[in-house]
């Protein structure tokens, strides 16, 4: 899929309309996804291109017809187009971020500059501005690189900072001008020479970069890239920006050189696409990557409902007095859609509750660390309306599952082998549980809140399922690519050290351990994955299955082997009651 999608994106960059094509498929500009897409930046260059040919065109007619107007018509579509883009962006900002229309004052403003050049035959001549003015347009540029952030509405009113800035510089640059004089120096001409080079190779190299996993932490790696840019800036300046400026040259020569490429490079796409991204050349384990399935892309789907992150959940089989509760978080989440069928197969009613980061602990509410808000889904409110239901239940099972190692430790996963969830900033995102008085911890509340349910229901306890640290699916791939795409691809196990998942999870079996009783049961995804193939690994895949969706939730086929077990406790239970 990412290559038929890079196959594309080729080909609506020759059209000059990969803008439209990046928002078409909902792509967000600085999302880690397109991070890996080696030509997101070509949207600039399509919506550049679009304005280069329209405003010809435009100009052309204001120049016939209303030629004594044109600086206010050039204006005019500048404050109109500025009004769209802080308009759109607050109501639209993917359209707004990549189409024409609510870019066109930015380049409308060097319009502008050139009009009063051309019109007055100079720039300013006034000393003092010319000393001072250039500086100002240095501070705006240097303040929006510093402190804008990817929150703030852009294309909008705050980015007339940065152009401001950059048309004070322009206008008012002088050769007596401190400025002026920096910029002026071979080392920052040499760099506005190659720019365009440089703006073209520098976001494919570090997106493949990023696919192959080439840098990572290694900041060695990271200016070895920078070198290589550079170099390749500097070649293709010489070698074919200023051949390609060269007035001597023949209109068929330059044509030829442009058609020939393009040609080639529409064929491939065409091709690619045809070809599905030749995944033939794929070996087995490859398709089922390609092809896995993500729990959570269906949270809020099941049968046409939303069924999480909602407090009153959802019901199934409602004709059906025999009820099944399953309360957690996304861990159980993941499994609920492979659960349901099979527990109303077995002619039972099924109800959900399942939270993003959300077990059972009634008296806590959840914060955000960085922001220190109470979350609005998961906290005492959802507990206590939870418990309520829970209570008035009497031979109902409640099955219990979460993520317990992280909420007991408050720290993300690190499988001690090079895979931290998250990377060095994962642990900044941890959710907290704050006490509201009757419980000192999650613990006491999470175990005597159950034990209470116990007395009338019967009780079945999901530990945890190992974490992984790294996505397997990812792993595995870029196991296949070092390999360079070899037929006879041997597979190696991406696996994680079943001692560390001892050692991790030592708390939570503890807890729920302590949790003791005749209606308590207990499920161990753990001896699915760990100690079975390899001793002492816990392994993430077989020769034919992804177990996983990512670094800690399962697959569809690892909920399903976990369901397997989940069944086998309700056939105990429903064989105890008969």
């Amino acid at each position: 899929s990412s290559f038929v999608d890079f196959s594309k994106s080729i080909l609506y960059s020759l059209g000059f309309s990969s803008n439209f094509y990046f928002h078409d498929s909902g792509q967000i500009y600085g999302a880690t996804d397109g991070l890996l897409k080696p030509f997101l930046h070509t949207w600039t260059l399509s919506v550049e291109e679009q304005y280069y040919i329209l405003f010809p065109i435009v100009l052309l007619i204001t120049f016939k017809y209303f030629r004594k107007y044109l600086i206010h018509i050039l204006i005019l579509e500048f404050v109109v187009s500025l009004g769209l883009a802080e308009w759109t962006s607050r109501n639209y900002p993917s359209i707004s971020f990549y189409f024409l229309h609510t870019r066109m004052w930015e380049l409308l403003a060097g319009s502008i500059l050139a009009y009063f050049e051309i019109k007055q035959g100079h720039r300013s001549k006034n000393k003092i501005l010319n000393l001072i003015l250039p500086a100002v347009g240095l501070f705006l540029i240097g303040h929006s690189i510093l402190f804008f952030n990817d929150k703030m509405f852009h294309p909008s009113f705050y980015t007339l900072s940065p152009i401001i800035g950059v048309c004070l510089i322009i206008w008012f640059s002088h050769k007596d001008e401190l400025i002026t004089k920096i910029l002026s120096t071979k080392l920052f001409v040499g760099i506005g020479l190659i720019s365009y080079s440089l703006y073209l190779w520098h976001y494919p190299i570090f997106a493949f970069a990023r696919t192959i996993e080439f840098t990572q932490t290694d900041l060695n790696k990271k200016l070895l890239l920078g070198i290589i840019i550079l170099i390749l800036s500097i070649v293709s300046y010489y070698f074919i920006e200023r051949p390609a400026r060269n007035k001597k040259n023949k209109f068929k020569v330059i044509a030829s050189l442009i058609i020939i490429p393009i040609f080639i490079l529409v064929v491939y796409s065409f091709n690619s696409i045809h070809k599905e991204g030749y995944k033939n050349r794929l070996p087995e384990i490859l398709f089922k990557i390609l092809s896995v399935e993500k729990p959570w892309n269906m949270l809020k789907n099941l049968d046409g409902k939303n069924c999480y992150n909602k407090i009153d959940g959802c019901k199934f089989n409602t004709s059906s007095n025999k009820k099944v509760y399953l309360i957690g978080d996304s861990h159980m989440a993941s499994i609920m859609f492979n659960l349901k069928d099979r527990i109303v197969k077995n002619n039972l009613q099924f109800i959900t509750s399942t939270n993003s980061g959300c077990v059972f602990y009634p008296g806590f509410n959840k914060i955000f660390i960085k922001t220190q808000k109470i979350s609005d889904e998961c906290n005492d409110n959802y507990f206590q309306k939870l418990k309520q239901t829970l209570s008035n239940e009497k031979n109902s099972i409640i099955i219990f599952g979460g993520r317990f190692p992280l909420y007991l430790s408050n720290y993300y996963f690190d499988n001690q082998e090079g895979g931290v969830e998250g990377g060095v900033e994962g642990n900044d995102w941890v959710r907290k549980y704050i006490s509201l008085g009757k419980y000192d911890t999650i613990q006491t509340s999470f175990k005597n809140e159950v034990l209470e349910l116990s007395k009338q229901n019967k009780i079945i306890l999901i530990y945890p399922i190992p974490e992984v640290g790294w996505n397997p699916n990812n792993k595995i791939y870029n196991q296949y690519a070092k390999e360079r795409f070899s037929k006879n691809f041997n597979i190696l196990n991406v696996t994680t050290n079943h001692e560390v998942y001892k050692n991790r999870t030592k708390s939570s079996f503890e807890l729920l351990d302590s949790i003791q009783g005749d209606n308590i049961y207990r499920v161990y995804p753990h001896t699915l994955f760990c100690d079975t193939t390899i001793k002492n690994r816990c392994v993430t895949h077989d020769d034919k299955n992804i177990f996983y969706a990512d670094n800690d939730h399962p697959s569809i086929k690892g909920s399903e082997m976990i369901n397997d077990l989940i069944m086998k406790e309700i056939e105990k239970i429903e064989l105890k009651s008969n």
